[in-house]
């Protein structure tokens, strides 16, 4: 029988081979000098990205999570010790990086939005997404802090909640102005951790108007965000501008019916369907493999997520248990969110398939964290179950774990 971490691995590579496959032929074109044959596909710059994805993915596994912990040394002092925790230089660094987006030379525009940096110069054609490394950063950083404080310290309002979420409002607010959808995800991904980890809801809910009040002002004071709100609600008022992305991927979605027309066979990636390698990827595998291809996409993100379960109901640290935590429930949101945009069920925003849509950073640093996950797996025992103490673990996770 397979152990999770396995279950993990073979989930991962089988999502990166169909997004390998259904990004190049979503990349067709009707020109044929840039047609693109199976040689082509195997040397390509997805497949590259693939491979390193999956390096990463083994090579995190070799990292114990334990190591995020940092310091625990009583030569240390307390002030000491948060400066040499590994998630307080991550959260440094993802600040640095979202802040270089918007440095002339530096950052790196793509239709309209300065969400990508260059790695050397424009020529190379080198860059990454920040807010990826945010995104991941941010469930180590609120991970943690979890640990450190306590249920007890957690349970309160000042010491406890507030300054967490003064962290993770800092980071949304750099990225919320150029990638909304990102911010809200790893905001709502911060929330959870934070009530699992022991935060009392009520407290939660006293200030939830707060970020609510910053997504509506970033939709109000953004045209094309409004637009994308106006075409939610009824994308057929404007069906030839802001509510086209809407139309043409719903009708993807249907042109596919219980087969599909066929791998490579579909009509709305050539021009008529936009970001079809990207945020409506999912549209492409719908109109060329069916509800079957749909089908698929959707239990191998299940079959990842219990693996992912059981890896975390497993672990005695409380680290861990939280660090998967978090991995776990930002894969799961993501993609939720993305087949609901997809499919009609949300408004329009920019968030790509984990693992499947076109994207080197995503991938890399997707296969990273679940790399972690594997690495969990392999250093507990197949039969292990928590039995780590109520001082040990906050609050909120116990019932992960615990038998019932």
């Amino acid at each position: 029988m397979l152990r999770p971490g396995q279950t993990i691995i073979i989930c991962v590579i089988a999502l990166l081979t169909l997004g390998i496959v259904m990004v190049t032929s979503a990349g067709l074109t009707i020109d044929a000098e840039r047609a693109v044959s199976f040689e082509g596909m195997l040397t390509g710059r997805s497949m590259i990205y693939a491979l390193a994805a999956v390096g990463l993915m083994f090579a995190a596994s070799c990292v114990p999570v334990e190591w995020l912990r940092g310091p625990t040394s009583r030569g240390f002092s307390p002030a000491n010790r948060v400066i040499a925790t590994p998630a307080t230089w991550l959260l440094l660094l993802s600040i640095v990086c979202l802040c270089l987006v918007y440095v002339g030379g530096i950052g790196k525009e793509v239709n309209g939005a300065r969400r990508w940096v260059y790695l050397g110069p424009a020529s190379w054609r080198l860059s990454f997404q920040p807010s990826e490394l945010a995104k991941w950063s941010m469930v180590v950083v609120i991970a943690t802090y979890v640990v450190h404080l306590g249920a007890d310290r957690m349970s309160r309002f000042w010491s406890g909640l507030v300054p967490a979420l003064v962290i993770t409002m800092l980071v949304c607010g750099l990225i919320v102005l150029e990638d909304l959808g990102t911010a809200v995800l790893i905001g709502a991904v911060a929330l959870f951790l934070l009530f699992a980890g022991g935060a009392k809801w009520w407290h939660i809910g006293i200030l939830f108007p707060l970020p609510v009040a910053g997504v509506a002002l970033a939709v109000l004071t953004s045209e094309y965000r409004m637009n994308r709100i106006e075409s939610f609600i009824n994308p057929y008022a404007d069906p030839q501008d802001t509510g086209y992305h809407m139309i043409q991927s719903m009708v993807a979605v249907a042109e596919g019916h219980l087969t599909g027309r066929g791998l490579g066979h579909g009509v709305y990636k050539f021009g008529y369907l936009p970001e079809d390698t990207t945020d409506f990827l999912f549209a492409v595998i719908c109109e060329e493999l069916g509800i079957f291809g749909a089908a698929l996409v959707v239990f191998l993100y299940l079959t990842l997520l219990l693996a992912a379960a059981q890896v975390i109901r497993r672990q005695s640290d409380a680290l861990c248990r939280f660090v998967g935590l978090g991995i776990a429930a930002t894969i799961g949101m993501q993609a939720v969110i993305n087949l609901m945009v997809v499919t009609g069920l949300a408004p329009t925003k920019g968030i790509a398939l984990p693992l499947l849509s076109s994207g080197g950073t995503g991938w890399m640093l997707t296969a990273a964290c679940l790399g972690l996950l594997v690495g969990m797996d392999r250093r507990t025992a197949p039969d292990t179950q928590p039995h780590a103490s109520r001082e040990d673990v906050p609050a909120g996770l116990p019932a992960l774990g615990s038998p019932v």
